[in-house]
């Protein structure tokens, strides 16, 4: 079956979806993205990720395209006619078409893409049991990271580097030896006295969704937990060391830059957080 994408009102083959080549995400990367998990044909987290789409579009001063509601039913159209089961709806909006110039233009519509696609959930289940490994880069993107925007040749850099060294992750180092976070996750580690720590959203870090929902379920079940940073060292001393994303759910990270973390297998924290994530997303999804 031929894929399908919305692109602003029409839904066509996804060979034949175009914009126009003076789009301002392709000249600019004017424009931000959104991605939700895609459990059972249903959405996981539709509310925090449209929070943060909105929060996004107003940051950067991007017109809001239509309703959640009304968005909700492209995305969840999308999904269907892609029949997709288990997999990813993609959503992009630009500030739409204009003549090249760096200015905002005046009068124009967004640019509105969803797109979907099938995953194999064995893949995923087969990743986190027997945990992956991550590397360390620099981290040399802008200074709005909180904002998801499509500008994210930095962010594929660092994941082309995770791939040519047979890794799953890069995690993302600041200037002062800091962990932001990874090139598409947020990054926790459960430190050597055994508590749970992530960086805190004040800091120059995407204000993941998923991470919203594993805060949630980390205070559920009693677990200690300090928002702030850690270096690279003490992510290498940590018991556990894991990354969350819609796309990843909870996955285990066993090697950092080759040295081993913990026993060189999944926690039992990361572990238990994945399996009652994965819970609730379900239970959850619209």
């Amino acid at each position: 079956m031929s894929r399908v994408a919305y692109v602003n009102g029409v839904y066509r083959p996804h060979g034949e979806a175009v914009v126009h080549i003076e789009d301002r995400g392709f000249q600019f990367a004017d424009g931000v993205y959104e991605v939700w998990s895609v459990m059972d044909g249903r959405l996981a987290d539709f509310g925090g990720h449209m929070a943060r789409l909105h929060r996004s579009l107003t940051e950067l001063g991007i017109e809001i395209p239509m309703s959640a509601a009304a968005l909700g039913v492209v995305l969840k159209e999308t999904v269907r006619r892609n029949r997709v089961l288990d997999g990813l709806v993609y959503l992009q909006v630009t500030r739409g078409t204009a003549s090249r110039d760096h200015a905002f233009p005046v009068d124009v519509a967004p640019t509105v893409v969803v797109t979907a696609k099938r995953l194999d959930p064995a893949k995923g289940r087969r990743a986190a049991g027997n945990g992956v490994a991550a590397i360390t880069r620099p981290d040399i993107r802008w200074g709005r990271c909180d904002i998801k925007t499509v500008g994210l040749l930095p962010n594929v850099l660092a994941k082309q580097a995770a791939r040519e060294s047979g890794a799953y992750e890069c995690l993302l180092v600041d200037e002062l030896g800091l962990i932001t976070e990874g090139s598409s996750t947020n990054a926790w580690i459960v430190d050597e006295h055994g508590k749970l720590r992530t960086r805190d959203t004040q800091a120059n870090i995407l204000r993941g969704v998923t991470r919203a929902a594993v805060l949630k379920l980390i205070e559920a079940e009693g677990l200690e937990l300090e928002e702030r940073a850690f270096s690279v060292e003490e992510a290498k001393r940590a018991r556990e060391l894991f990354v969350t994303a819609a796309s990843a759910f909870v996955m285990p990270l066993i090697s950092l830059d080759g040295a081993r973390i913990g026993d060189g297998t999944p926690g039992p924290v990361a572990t238990r957080l994945r399996e009652v994530y994965l819970e609730q997303a379900r239970r959850e999804a619209i």
